[in-house]
């Protein structure tokens, strides 16, 4: 058995030991001192259990048990260590949660980023190379790397959604739009697939990504070069800022119904009404993270 897949069991025991229910909150420090670990292997073996659902993280609050003690499987039983890829994208949330808090200094190096976040080499490079990626960190001249002050603040996201809300709706108004049905089908699919499940169960990356395909896909439609790659400029950017926002994800089964709704509009070539379907939906969003800024902000 490994360490990390060891404290995983530790923590699953105490938990049916002191027989805690769903939502019970479990605090990182007094696990740690429980098991007389450091807090470092505690964080570790908690994201373990986050990945498989057994626990959810609130911001500024920590871990909650999402399931009774009597429910809770045997940690031998599939809850085995994430692979090097689920590593890398752990790292990659926690290293944006922490961003955005203000826990991370703003020019790290590779060395200072490979300790913190206990990663080989080549997981360092990989989660670098994803996030220089999407625009908001960059190698500095001769030493280290440093994270863009553009989206650390929610304010970034804000304003990304006021330049979407300006330009995709008059994408769907351009004379060269034409959207293929096979395009409109796809994008049905995805919308479907989250409404017979996928809200819940999907990670914030497939969340983020089928939002982007959506509006990426209606955009191109447009055959504006300039429109298609604003947009794509814009995604990358927000990444970062748009996870903060998947942290309430009762809001998307409306984006759902909303989606579905511009898709029956241009599959009917009704493009006022689609663009200005798409303009109410941009501004409903727009509304809602404005109501959010304080989860945005960590």
């Amino acid at each position: 058995m490994s360490a990390q897949t060891n404290t995983v069991t530790k923590i699953l025991d105490l938990i049916r030991q002191d027989r805690l229910p769903g939502g019970a909150h479990l605090t990182a420090q007094k696990l740690a001192d429980r098991l007389r670990l450091s807090r470092s292997p505690v964080n570790d073996a908690l994201g373990i259990l986050e990945q498989h659902g057994i626990v959810a993280r609130k911001p500024n609050r920590g871990y909650f048990l999402q399931q009774d003690f009597d429910a809770l499987p045997d940690a031998q039983a599939g809850l085995a260590p994430p692979s090097a890829d689920d590593i890398v994208t752990h790292s990659y949330f926690k290293l944006a949660d922490e961003l955005l808090r203000g826990e991370l200094p703003m020019q790290c190096s590779e060395a200072q980023l490979r300790v913190r976040y206990a990663l080989t080499n080549a997981q360092t490079q990989a989660l670098l190379a994803r996030i220089s990626q999407e625009g908001w960190a960059q190698r500095r001249p001769g030493y280290g790397w440093e994270f863009s002050s553009m989206m650390t603040t929610p304010d970034s996201l804000l304003q990304s959604y006021r330049l979407r809300l300006a330009l995709e709706p008059a994408a769907l108004l351009e004379p060269t739009f034409r959207i293929e049905k096979s395009v409109i089908e796809r994008c049905r699919a995805a919308e479907r697939h989250l409404l017979d499940g996928g809200i819940a169960t999907d990670t914030a990356d497939q969340l983020h990504e089928r939002g982007v395909r959506f509006h990426e896909s209606l955009v191109e439609a447009s055959g504006n070069p300039f429109f298609i790659d604003t947009i794509k400029r814009v995604n990358r950017v927000r990444r970062l800022l748009s996870y903060r926002s998947m942290q309430d994800r009762s809001r998307y089964q409306q984006h759902c119904d909303q989606h579905l709704e511009i898709l029956d509009l241009l599959e009917r070539e009704r493009n006022e009404e689609a663009a200005a379907a798409l303009s109410s939906h941009l501004r409903s969003t727009l509304d809602n993270l404005t109501r959010i800024s304080g989860i945005l902000g960590g």
